[in-house]
């Protein structure tokens, strides 16, 4: 089957972008992460004359501790997201309704994540700051040759695999979470998280309407690469055995299965040989 070039399919994909980023904005309901810390909860820390934290005042569950952390950090490491997606859809074009919508959406996740979880002294704000310099320094697949590595629907495919991962993520973060007000932060970051896939799948859609072959690799090389949330944190090896039921093998499927339903896989058809190999792969995933 003939494939079209990067440049036609981006043109393809841009055609869509108007109708697509209205239908975002349509369905996004904005919020503000200040409006929803309990700040009169909070007290300052010594440097402000008040009282440092101590282990006594975090959370006693490890697995709620690990949890935290691993989804604080991959809200951290916004900005390396942020110029993954500008490699084709840069912020200095009409592309700012997508890479700016979104990176300006997300960002605010990180924010209400850390003042919640610092006013409340749920864990260590020293141990948060330190590992957020060294994960957003390492940064996420901050590779030399990343655009040979991947093109247009490979970054579409990819944005809405961490998308539905953040999801499924905070889902099962949901169950252990006995805070009223903190389980109502972490599902206005799903909202936004769950629209944000949405969004991308919509693209990858286009995709897939343009150039069918491109737009199933891409997804394929997605789930079959994907790690699960944390993975990349460093020194966090005690904390991930205890996250081994975030990325199981059940979400795993959830997500190829959201792919699946959400982009019609099943009657995809006139494939090459191995275009048809990768849709059953797909398929096999989310089965």
């Amino acid at each position: 089957m003939s494939s079209i070039t990067d440049d036609d399919l981006i043109i393809a994909l841009e055609k869509a972008l108007p109708e697509l980023a209205d239908e975002h904005d349509a369905a996004a309901t904005p919020w503000n992460p200040h409006d929803w810390i309990p700040w009169d909860a909070g007290k300052n820390f010594a440097f402000l004359d008040g009282e440092d934290f101590t282990a006594e005042e975090g959370t006693d569950n490890a697995e709620l501790r690990a949890a935290f952390l691993a989804l604080l950090l991959t809200k951290d490491n916004l900005p390396s997201y942020h110029r993954i997606i500008a490699l084709y859809f840069p912020n200095f074009s009409d592309w700012r309704r997508l890479t700016g919508t979104w990176t300006a959406e997300d960002d605010r996740h990180a924010i209400a994540l850390r003042d919640f979880l610092v006013v409340r002294r749920l864990i260590d704000p020293v141990d948060a700051e330190n590992r957020r310099l060294i994960h957003v320094t390492a940064g996420y697949r901050q590779e030399s040759d990343l655009r040979n590595k991947l093109g247009p629907l490979d970054v579409l495919a990819l944005l809405a695999l961490h998308e539905l991962q953040c999801v499924k993520f905070i889902d099962r973060l949901l169950t252990i979470v006995d805070d009223t007000e903190l389980a109502t932060v972490l599902r206005k970051i799903r909202g936004d998280d769950a629209l944000q896939a949405a969004n991308f799948l919509a693209f990858l859609n286009v995709g897939l309407t343009a150039d069918p072959e491109k737009a199933v690799f891409a997804i394929e090389r997605a789930l079959s690469d994907a790690q699960p949330i944390g993975y990349d944190v460093a020194d966090f090896d005690d904390e991930r055995a205890l996250l081994a039921d975030y990325s199981s093998a059940q979400v795993t499927r959830a997500i190829a299965a959201d792919f699946v339903s959400a982009l019609s896989l099943e009657g995809v058809g006139g494939l090459s040989e191995s275009g048809e190999h990768a849709r059953q792969q797909i398929l096999g995933a989310a089965a």
